[in-house]
């Protein structure tokens, strides 16, 4: 299903983001919740030769594996009148045309009690895609992730900013996945004096 047919004749409409839109969406929008959707695990499944790596390296970001009993917390944005257009043209080229991820609906759960669930747009990424990369052990996916960089910056500035997210949005929330791809990732670069994140790219101390 299209987004255009999704919003035909709305005035608004939510986005739920749950990778790098959550600290950089980079669309204008009336209003964010921090929340979940339910039945999906996010995962560094998914490859990116572009943003966060290239064809040669390509970087591991996150995309989202049906699972019924799992929920992904994130980020929801409230787009109005000219907002959606202009959002969801500038999603496509980012999340479709150079990331290969295609729309669901999907139902997400606002964390602030006593608001009921809202119907949002996400962005999922299938086996289906040619950049797909699949499931692999914390510690390969860290080691992968510790030698990518893209036009947007390296592939470890994703994964601390997304734990990053995590550790402040959602207090509660224990991550299993994305923080155990995180402590490998800084147990790569401990003898060197670990890694310092500058924006908008890390810099790893003691590397030469």
């Amino acid at each position: 299903m299209k987004p255009r047919d999704i919003i035909k004749e709305k005035s608004s409409m939510w986005i739920f983001g749950y990778g790098s839109l959550v600290w950089k969406p980079d669309f204008a929008y009336k209003k964010s919740k921090v929340g979940y959707i339910k039945g999906y695990k996010r995962r560094f499944w998914h490859g990116d030769d572009f943003y966060r790596g290239d064809k040669e390296k390509p970087g591991r970001v996150v995309t989202l594996v049906e699972d019924q009993e799992a929920c992904t917390w994130g980020v929801a944005y409230e787009v109005t009148d000219c907002q959606i257009e202009e959002s969801l043209q500038y999603l496509n080229m980012r999340e479709v045309v150079l990331g290969g991820y295609i729309t669901q609906m999907v139902e997400f759960i606002p964390k602030e009690k006593g608001q009921g669930s809202l119907l949002a747009l996400v962005y999922i990424a299938t086996s289906n895609n040619p950049i797909y990369l699949g499931p692999a052990s914390d510690k390969e996916i860290a080691a992968q992730i510790a030698i990518c960089s893209g036009n947007t910056g390296h592939n470890i500035e994703y994964l601390i900013r997304l734990a990053d997210f995590m550790r402040i949005s959602c207090p509660e929330v224990e991550d299993e996945h994305l923080f155990s791809i995180e402590a490998a990732l800084l147990n790569i670069f401990s003898d060197c004096g670990g890694i310092k994140l500058l924006d908008p790219k890390p810099i790893l101390l003691g590397a030469t």
